[in-house]
């Protein structure tokens, strides 16, 4: 399956006919080097600029069997190929430990990459350069946008095309191979040449891992089987909507109540201020001593149960931040279970008008007492999930209880945030009735994150942070074995003038139907932006897209069958199921749920119609019933109606169709019955 075959200029290395290095002298295949870097860091905004002080190019190879000796006057780094376990695991071992290591792959011009983890602009990553490093992802993410001009002159947190708080390095290729790097060191993987893909990691990593196949599907299979694949999402998520309401007890019931009236199918109500809130000049956020509070929230465990047993979910918040001088935050740093400064005190950082510090993962005795925290203030209050927020703000200077150098731990602390979560569930044996979400990761997250969510976009229509955001970062997510993806319906951050139209809720809303659950946010300034529960009308579009949700309970349960079994993701590009179509590799704004229904969520604002690009086969649109065929097409799209096909031979037409007419009614139902408040 390895394979070194000289060249005129210098060796290949194949495995399964396939080039994965193309070495020669005057274009090596490894560099080593050393350089420092400048970092400024901002409430979980990184400024990284990287001097590099050396780049050694190791011209010359020996070969030993399936060991290769890159070298170059004193430098040296020996390479081993292995085929195990059906994949291709390349051991590095260099003669002192660099602190720049660059390696190119073998290249096809026409090649499309995908993946690195969440993505927000861009699907296919050809051509662009990836910078891979946790962070907040930014506000605007477009130096172009004057959303991103005002965030970077009052809160240095514009962000960029590649910011992200879930980097992974790990990626596919249109060619059918996929590659993950072992490292969770800052890497900047650069895709922008013909020929080659280089990769640069700030150490010499461990390993590189490639897997090879024949279709797509079959590499999604191959890839899950080495990343891991989270528990099975529960079949109850698909029966309607999680409503994202605050405000306490009796307010969050009244909003149940008031959607249940208007017909809103309701599986959950997600609860984020159960501790109690804290203003600040970013709007409203969280009191961050994870405790219930019950003056806001009398008799919560009467009320979770009696929800509970209507098969309404109560769900939570929770981060890996604690509250400076309040009961959590003292018991940590009483133990020394916080991350500390140079002094050996806990390490205090600003969070954003918050200050706090972070429970240290790496310390045993902090990672035990932190599951237990989650356990008996979370589990055992009855929640049946939360939101497991952050992880992207471990600080580059602080002092670790492993010892490890927090450069080379920072990208690994939302993993080692999901895998806190993860024993805490199953310790508690909830693995697949407890869901818990979150926005940061890494390698590591397929296995220890029970859904992810797409982060906090901002409430508008701009492709970098808006509602159009989503779609690739969601794409980029489940290619690499992510397979459970939502977002906030309506976005979250409200700031700069942007304000949530009720239009983009409702927009937001249509298309997270064909997502791995539904939930609404109230934002971070609730009150100065649109909400579901002011407006009649909304609440009426709510009630049919939750009843649509819930009438294809059995495709999705499907779904999720297969994302258990082959590690398919729900929300898929088109070449997984039409790979011999070349418009489908650069298709970035319209997805398959499942095999058998086509999407093109409606992205841009006063839309009527939309043009769809269907893949060659026979399909029927959704909400009429009429059939096409694929090709470049104009569809109507008014809201509640966004471009939505099934395939006609599909095995599940009949419940495809059921849905058909039964919208129909309901929408003729509607257009009589909704008034405004």
């Amino acid at each position: 399956m390895i394979q070194f075959r000289n060249t005129e200029e210098g060796l290949e290395v194949l495995y399964k006919q396939h080039v994965v290095f193309n070495h020669t002298r005057m274009r090596p295949s490894f560099f080593v080097g050393s350089g420092h870097a400048t970092i400024k860091t901002y409430r979980g905004n990184y400024n990284i600029r990287d001097h590099v002080d050396s780049r050694i190019p190791l011209e010359h190879v020996d070969i030993d069997g399936n060991t290769l000796l890159f070298h170059k006057d004193r430098h040296q780094l020996k390479v081993t190929f292995c085929d195990e376990y059906d994949r291709l695991t390349v051991h590095f071992e260099a003669d002192q430990p660099y602190e720049r290591f660059w390696m190119r792959l073998h290249a096809e011009r026409d090649e499309k990459i995908y993946g690195c983890g969440q993505q927000y602009s861009y699907f296919n990553l050809r051509h662009r350069q990836c910078p891979l490093w946790a962070s907040e992802p930014g506000v605007g993410r477009d130096p172009r946008s004057l959303t991103t001009f005002h965030a970077n002159l009052h809160d240095r947190a514009g962000g960029h095309y590649h910011t992200t708080g879930h980097p992974d390095t790990t990626f596919v290729s249109s060619r059918c191979y996929w590659t993950h790097v072992e490292t969770y060191a800052f890497a900047e993987f650069n895709f922008r040449h013909d020929d080659y893909h280089e990769l640069h990691v700030w150490e010499v990593p461990e390993r590189l891992v490639l897997g090879k196949t024949d279709t797509h599907l079959a590499l999604m299979t191959h890839l899950t089987a080495y990343t891991g694949r989270p528990p099975r999402l529960p079949d109850d998520l698909h029966d309607g909507i999680m409503l994202g309401v605050q405000g306490g007890t009796e307010v969050v019931l009244s909003y149940l109540r008031q959607a249940q009236a208007a017909g809103v199918k309701v599986n959950g109500l997600w609860c984020q201020d159960w501790v109690g809130h804290k203003y600040t000049t970013f709007g409203k956020r969280l009191f961050w001593n994870w405790l219930w509070n019950e003056t806001l929230y009398p008799d919560l465990k009467q009320h979770i149960k009696t929800l509970k047993a209507q098969n309404i979910r109560f769900m939570a918040y929770i981060s890996p931040h604690l509250l400076k001088g309040e009961s959590l935050f003292n018991e940590a740093a009483s133990k020394g279970y916080l991350i500390q400064n140079e002094k050996g005190e806990p390490y205090i950082d600003d969070f954003g008008e918050i200050e706090g510090s972070q429970v240290d993962l790496t310390h045993p005795g902090a990672f035990t007492w932190y599951k237990q925290v989650i356990k008996t203030h979370l589990i055992d209050m009855g929640f049946a999930g939360w939101m497991a927020d952050f992880g992207e703000y471990l600080p580059i200077d602080c002092r670790l209880h492993n010892g490890e150098n927090p450069m080379h731990m920072h990208n690994q602390w939302p993993v080692l945030w999901a895998r806190c979560n993860y024993e805490a569930v199953k310790e508690s044996g909830k693995l697949g009735e407890i869901v818990y979400f979150m926005r940061a990761g890494g390698h590591g997250s397929q296995t220890y994150a029970t859904a992810l969510w797409t982060g906090d976009q901002s409430v508008n229509w701009e492709k970098h942070d808006g509602i159009a955001s989503v779609i690739p970062a969601t794409l980029s997510a489940g290619i690499i074995g992510n397979p459970y993806m939502h977002s906030d319906i309506g976005g979250y951050t409200s700031l700069y003038g942007n304000i949530r139209t009720k239009e983009l809720f409702e927009r937001w809303l249509e298309f997270s139907v064909f997502s791995a659950f539904m939930r609404t946010h109230e934002g971070n300034r609730p009150e100065q932006n649109f909400q579901f529960y002011r407006d009649h009308e909304t609440l009426s579009l709510m009630a049919r897209m939750t009843s649509v949700r819930q009438d294809l309970k059995p495709y999705i349960v499907h779904m999720v069958d297969e994302a258990v079994k082959h590690g398919y993701p729900l929300q898929r590009p088109l070449f997984l199921h039409y790979p011999d179509e070349t418009i489908s590799y650069e298709t970035t704004y319209a997805f398959l749920f499942g095999q058998d229904l086509y999407v093109k969520p409606v992205i841009e604002p006063f839309a009527t119609t939309q043009i769809v690009n269907l893949p060659n086969d026979e399909w029927i649109h959704l909400w009429s019933g009429e059939a096409y065929q694929g090709g470049e097409t104009a569809i109507p799209a008014p809201i509640g109606q966004p471009p939505v096909f099934y395939r006609k031979q599909s095995t599940f037409a009949p419940l495809f169709n059921d849905v058909t007419q039964t919208y129909r009614q309901r929408q003729e139902y509607a257009d009589g019955k909704a008034t405004d408040l």
